[in-house]
């Protein structure tokens, strides 16, 4: 339907929101229409395949150089997005091009396919909107003519086969009479070129003359004789055409006839947003006046508690002051004493008697005040120590009077963090909340609070990312059931680890002992068995043979940075060591026999155990610890006690280790409570590996890093 030209400039004018890329939030350039039927930029698309690309490549890549986590993916380059448009572009002959992705719009996955965005139509009336809306926009704003030399002229008219405008001059000259260039098409000046003719995507040479229904998208004949669209149904393009505009103009129709009842929906709409602005405001009011009565109590009580404190120490202190008073007497007694002497010369008994009497009874006073000396009042104020242990949890359940929605709580059990953070709770009500909010900050080191960050989410579990490395976050979450809120539960506290999380599997061919040790088919999960050739091997125990460890190491080596990574070892193992060993330490270990006759080796010093202590401080290419039997050990050290109970702790669920490359330290931490257990320096000279070592029965299972898709794990589970 068309109006007059103000009517066209108003309505081009009120849909920019329709005109908006959902990618870059900007005007369309060059939109692409999606398989999902929305549109994108043609630059948008290719850096959404880039990103996702670096990210699929970038799996592992927390293993290389990095200190802190990735907090954001880089914006491509200009020549790297050219690539990635190209047929056959791939980054190397083991990772495949992605052509996958989540639409921005709708943020379902589209598939590109094979053709990737070569195989996108472009949206030449989408464009040719956008152009028009450009044009309204800057009224009075002129196409300069492209061919001008500076400055440049305003254009009178544009080609569309040159795809260029032109001043008359211009265009007189690269369109000279009597030639093929004569007889091309102009408009005027616009900066929207499109071809006069829609060719096939897939068939380059093939114009567009069909419509699949099935795919909703134009075709050529090829593509239906033998092409994706063979067995589906299609129908001519000027059928397509009318059956299309008359529905759409038919909705148009209909949305302008509702016009006065959208109309009055807005105008109820409106009266609603006030009356919740005028109820929430008292609701606030209300609020402020229960807790400002609360506020009085307390103030009450504090004024109350307060005085009685203070007349309590009064008490006190007047007693003290007059003790001390008395015992300050004592001090102004020494003339007594010297007239007590002075008595004593006295030779007449009458008058010795008559004098004395009263100057014993000041001096046994005094002397007994001396044997006996006892404080007048107590010190401590213990009995005045105010218990508000009751009223802090009655307070920290305060709430409405029936709010409709319970408080959700966080599962501290199924919550963790590793590389990202996954928040699992439950919630009473749980098919009564429509949604949920997480919430989460940062703790810095002296106890400041940050802002609350939030996320919406449906389910009752959620990874967050971008964490950065060894601090202190807070979670919390609350529900939400329409347009009422519940409060939020109790908060979480969770410490990232030391450093980005290291990402590596088992090796299987460096070393790999498979009579001995059983490796899974996604290589995170080792075990060793005690079986039939340990047995053999136990027949030369007469003569002093000795069982080995059987080794296995990470795929990945590392030469820079600071890397963590945790694993479980599994309850029921005998001995484990775990640690990191450098690249020409692990050739010594892997091409010597390991078997030995001396009841003294100690393959966690690598020397003679009877001179460890004496070489411990000295910086070894190794670090390894021993688990087993449920217990972690300590190794020793000259600074610890040598008693095995001080030694020995219980094994946590969880074990980290963190190696520091560069200042060539190595930890070992509690994942369940992130606690550094043990420490030491380690020679980093050479390429380093996470190194494992199994003896008898033992199992060792890698911690597998926490993204969206292991939470869909875990919720099929």
């Amino acid at each position: 339907m068309e109006g007059d030209g103000s009517d066209s400039l108003v309505t081009i004018k009120n849909i920019e929101r329709e005109l908006i890329c959902p990618a870059c939030k900007e005007l369309f350039t060059h939109p692409l229409i999606l398989p999902c039927q929305h549109s994108i930029c043609h630059k948008c698309v290719k850096e959404l395949l880039l990103m996702l690309d670096d990210s699929f490549n970038d799996v592992g890549s927390d293993n290389s150089n990095q200190s802190s986590p990735r907090l954001r993916l880089p914006s491509p380059s200009m020549d790297k997005i050219d690539r990635i448009s190209r047929p056959g572009w791939k980054r190397n002959s083991l990772t495949p091009r992605t052509t996958t992705f989540p639409c921005p719009g709708c943020e379902h996955d589209v598939d590109l396919g094979e053709r990737g965005i070569n195989g996108l139509f472009r949206n030449f009336t989408l464009e040719t909107i956008v152009e028009r809306y450009r044009q309204a926009a800057r009224a009075a704003t002129a196409i300069m003519c492209d061919l001008c030399k500076p400055p440049p002229q305003e254009s009178t008219k544009s080609c569309m086969d040159c795809s260029a405008s032109y001043c008359n001059e211009c265009f007189k000259i690269y369109h000279p009479w009597g030639t093929v260039k004569a007889q091309h098409e102009y408009v005027g000046p616009t900066t929207n070129f499109r071809p006069k003719i829609l060719m096939c995507p897939e068939h380059e040479t093939e114009r567009i003359n069909m419509y699949c229904e099935l795919c909703r998208r134009p075709v050529c004949h090829l593509c239906k004789l033998g092409g994706t669209h063979s067995n589906h149904r299609v129908t001519t393009m000027s059928s397509a055409y009318k059956t299309l505009k008359e529905k759409l103009s038919k909705d148009i129709d209909y949305l302008i006839g509702k016009e006065s009842q959208v109309k009055s929906q807005i105008s109820e709409l409106n009266l609603l947003m006030k009356e919740t602005e005028c109820n929430g405001e008292r609701a606030k009011e209300e609020a402020i006046t229960h807790f400002e009565k609360l506020f009085e109590i307390l103030e009450e009580r504090k004024s109350s508690v307060l005085k009685a404190i203070d007349a309590s120490k009064k008490l006190r202190l007047d007693k003290f002051q007059t003790q001390m008073e008395e015992y300050q007497g004592l001090l102004e007694n020494n003339g007594l004493v010297g007239y007590a002497q002075e008595v004593l010369k006295e030779t007449d008994q009458s008058c010795f008697v008559q004098t004395a009497k009263q100057l014993h009874l000041r001096i046994q006073k005094a002397t007994e005040s001396l044997k006996s000396f006892r404080p007048a009042a107590q010190t401590s104020f213990e009995d005045y120590v105010v218990n508000t242990s009751k009223q802090t949890e009655l307070l920290g359940e305060l709430s409405f009077f029936s709010s409709g929605i319970d408080v959700p709580e966080i599962n501290e059990e199924q919550s963790k963090v590793y590389n990202n953070a996954l928040i699992n709770w439950h919630h009473p009500e749980k098919d009564k909340a429509d949604s949920y909010v997480l919430e989460y900050r940062k703790i810095n080191r002296d106890e400041e609070m940050l802002s609350w960050n939030e996320i919406e989410v449906c389910g009752t579990s959620k990874v967050i990312s971008d964490l950065e490395s060894n601090c202190n976050y807070a979670f919390r979450v609350r529900a939400y059931k329409g347009s009422i809120c519940s409060l939020c539960s109790r908060e979480l506290i969770l410490h990232t680890p030391p450093a980005p999380v290291f990402s590596f599997l088992f090796d299987e061919k460096c070393g790999y002992n498979n009579e001995h040790l059983l490796l899974n088919l996604k290589r995170n999960h080792v075990e060793s068995r005690a079986g039939f050739n340990l047995l053999l091997a136990a027949e030369r125990i007469q003569v002093g043979y000795y069982t080995s460890l059987d080794y296995i190491i990470g795929d990945v080596g590392i030469t820079k940075g600071k890397h963590f990574w945790a694993f479980r070892v599994e309850p029921y193992s005998y001995l484990v060591k775990v640690g990191v060993a450098s690249s020409d330490k692990l050739q010594e270990w892997l091409r010597t026999p390991r078997d030995t006759v001396s009841p003294r080796y100690e393959q966690d010093s690598g020397h003679d155990s009877g001179s460890e202590d004496t070489c411990f401080d000295s910086s070894q290419p190794f670090t390894l610890v021993t688990i087993g039997m449920k217990k972690f050990f300590i190794p020793k050290s000259p600074t610890s006690s040598n008693e095995p109970e001080n030694r020995v702790l219980p094994m946590p669920t969880s074990i980290g280790v963190f190696l520091d490359y560069d200042k060539g330290k190595v930890g070992f931490y509690d994942m369940d409570h992130m606690k550094c257990l043990y420490e030491r320096q380690v020679d980093c000279s050479h390429t380093m590996y996470p190194a494992f070592a199994l003896m008898g029965s033992g199992g060792i299972q890698l911690e597998e890093p926490i993204t969206a898709k292991y939470l869909e794990y875990q919720e099929t589970m």
